[in-house]
């Protein structure tokens, strides 16, 4: 089954420059448009929960330290066969079957170690990005689910997933085999990584070829290419652009810092200008105040119903 959505308006060619609404923008660090505060549109909050500014890997808190340890750990141990390996582990989906929601109530007991910005359980999350979404974006009822859902990957920590490390689930994501690039968060702990020093991985194409398509790519494992994988073995109808938020919004050298676009293809380009609106959402409506599950769950479930089956694999 193949479903069509229409391209999202943008004002101009650059790509950082998204067109959400017809009245004057705000373009916000990392490129991200957001609505004029004086609109009906999401308003970005200028502090994190923690009172810094978003994604701010430098400022000095005992959780900041616990976030550097954190990637210098990733950055280390994400090597290309170290991918390879968990990719063909889990696209053999023989975890667990159960429904997306009963995933959702699952991440009640996950809290995101990568996360300088909050600190909150991660339904709240999944349902804090998703209603903000649904409320500049009600036609889009795909961006919604996949809002929903964009995260369910981080099951990976619990027990009955394998009981991974938050190095091999969360975080910033990054291609390997090719070079890292320098604008990855805390680039400098790369230098211990066994690939770095591999001529074969450490050019800017690497393995690949220009213009390859990212499908092609191989991505540092973690929440978002398990979560991308469930889906596509499991049938979603999910459209492209849904399927490629999934896989890449952790992405940030690539959306934030424009960083190997030279591997992407057309494909890849216009679903970009998708993820590029998907991420001012799932980065800037972290928030204390909390969902009301009970009241927004029979919309979800009806979009779970229209997009997967009853029960996946996972």
């Amino acid at each position: 089954m193949t479903i069509l959505i229409e391209q999202p308006h943008f004002e101009g060619e650059d790509e950082k420059k998204v067109g959400i609404t017809e009245l004057k923008e705000l373009v916000l660090d990392g490129g991200f448009v957001v609505p004029n505060a004086k609109t009906e549109g999401f308003a970005a909050p200028e502090m994190n929960a923690f009172g810094h500014s978003f994604r701010d890997y430098e400022a000095e808190s005992e959780r900041q330290k616990g976030v550097e340890e954190f990637y210098r750990q990733n950055h280390i141990h994400q090597t290309y066969e170290f991918v390879e390996k968990m990719r063909e582990e889990y696209k053999k989906m023989d975890r667990e079957e159960m429904s997306i929601w009963e995933c959702c109530e699952l991440l009640n007991d996950v809290v995101d170690d990568s996360d300088p910005d909050l600190d909150e359980p991660q339904i709240q999350h999944l349902l804090q990005t998703a209603e903000a979404i649904r409320k500049d974006y009600p036609d889009e009822d795909w961006l919604h689910l996949t809002a929903l859902i964009h995260d369910l990957g981080k099951v990976l920590l619990l027990p009955s997933f394998g009981g991974l490390p938050q190095w091999a689930v969360v975080g910033d994501t990054h291609p390997v085999g090719c070079a890292f690039d320098e604008s990855i968060v805390h680039h400098k702990y790369f230098k211990e990584n066994p690939d770095w020093e591999n001529p074969t991985y450490s050019t800017k194409n690497g393995i690949y070829s220009e213009g390859c398509g990212l499908d092609n790519v191989k991505i540092s494992w973690g929440h978002d290419d398990y979560m991308y994988l469930v889906a596509k073995e499991n049938g979603s109808t999910l459209p492209s652009a849904g399927l490629f938020i999934i896989r890449y919004h952790s992405f940030y050298p690539l959306h934030r810092a424009g960083a190997y676009k030279h591997l992407m293809n057309e494909e890849d380009a216009q679903n970009l200008k998708w993820l590029h609106i998907f991420n001012k959402y799932d980065l800037y409506s972290k928030s204390k105040e909390l969902i009301d599950v009970e009241k927004v769950k029979p919309y979800y479930i009806s979009l779970i119903n229209k997009y997967f089956p009853e029960k996946l694999r996972w």
